[in-house]
């Protein structure tokens, strides 16, 4: 991301013109491989700014974008800028078998809210349509959305949870996330298929993530929850461009990277700031506890450096956009959740 950032985002077109920015380093990474790109699951929270941020980087590149298209107006925008768009259930194995096979593909496609009493369709969507798409694209790189959920709780005094911790998280949800990583590692080693699985902890978005919800807890009086009182954050553009980035590394077995901010940051450190922005006293519930959903960035640290925009620019920003009435997607992270149940 260009490192000229601004001290506040005041609307919805400057927030993704920002998010889609691409860095330098990202230019010259997708310049160094061959291929257009499709983004599958690209209705998302992320995906619209990351296909947008693709298109930025390589304009010579068609970028494609699949996804179901449930949302009013999301295919008009992303045609609107250059993105090729096509409707697919990536669940019909006969739909995916149809795509067009591109050099690079980014999956995005997952399931989490709603998987409490309907496990069945949360593994099918983060099992065996991976499955489905691994085989589909086995001749292309793939850079897999993956989640800090994979891992255990680990403890907040050391460093978090590095790549090579072994897999053993807490709950139906976050196993379905070890399934969706083995489906592609399985497809890499056998039948020799690049990727990259990167293992993205809460990215940053004026209207949703961590801090937005934190926020808004504090402006309206809430309590906010701290028994799950730590985590790593970073900025929606900065993770974008990362995970694009990362095709160029994908491999056989695959490349593997924790993605988010180098920092620990407490809950209700993060609240009682907000709270001195708003002119309130927080509201807590809970007692913050030894071990959380934590990791270890050193690698993305090497390979990246810091992220562009550091966290306090990040409060500030958050601040800013809660005060002046800015637009929430109405999606909680659910951060305090400890027992996997979503």
């Amino acid at each position: 991301m260009d490192q000229t950032i601004p001290s506040e985002i005041r609307t919805e077109e400057e927030l993704e013109e920002l998010l889609s920015r691409p860095s330098e380093q990202l230019v010259a990474s997708l310049r160094s491989i061959d291929g257009d790109i499709t983004i599958l699951g690209v209705g998302g929270k992320m995906g619209p700014t990351l296909a947008r941020m693709a298109k930025r980087a390589a304009p010579e590149k068609r970028v494609i974008g699949v996804a179901r298209f449930s949302e009013p107006g999301l295919k008009e925008k992303l045609q609107g800028w250059d993105i090729e768009t096509v409707e697919c259930d990536l669940l019909d194995r006969k739909a995916v078998d149809g795509l067009e096979r591109t050099d690079n593909v980014v999956f995005m496609a997952g399931r989490k809210f709603g998987s409490e009493g309907n496990e069945s369709l949360t593994w099918a969507m983060n099992v065996h349509v991976p499955a489905i798409v691994a085989e589909a694209f086995v001749q292309s790189r793939i850079a897999v959305f993956s989640t800090a959920c994979v891992y255990p709780f680990v403890d907040i005094a050391g460093q978090g949870a590095r790549e090579d911790l072994p897999l053993d998280p807490p709950g139906e949800y976050a196993n379905s996330c070890v399934g969706r990583e083995r489906m592609f590692e399985h497809f890499s080693r056998v039948h020799g298929a690049r990727v990259s699985l990167i293992r993205l902890s809460y990215a940053i978005d004026m209207r949703y993530g961590v801090l937005h919800d934190v926020a808004r807890a504090v402006l309206s009086g809430e309590p906010v929850q701290v028994s799950s009182g730590h985590c790593n954050v970073i900025w929606q553009g900065d993770a974008n461009d990362i995970a694009l980035q990362s095709l160029a590394q994908a491999g056989t077995p695959p490349f593997v990277l924790n993605l988010s901010g180098p920092e620990l940051v407490s809950v209700r450190r993060l609240a009682q700031k907000f709270g001195e922005r708003f002119g309130r006293t927080p509201v807590f519930e809970g007692e913050e506890q030894g071990k959380a959903w934590i990791v270890d960035t050193s690698l993305q640290q090497s390979l990246h450096g810091y992220p562009s925009v550091p966290l306090p620019r990040l409060i500030d920003w958050t601040a800013k956009w809660m005060q002046g009435g800015g637009k929430s997607l109405d999606k909680p992270t659910h951060f305090e959740v400890r027992d996997g149940k979503y």
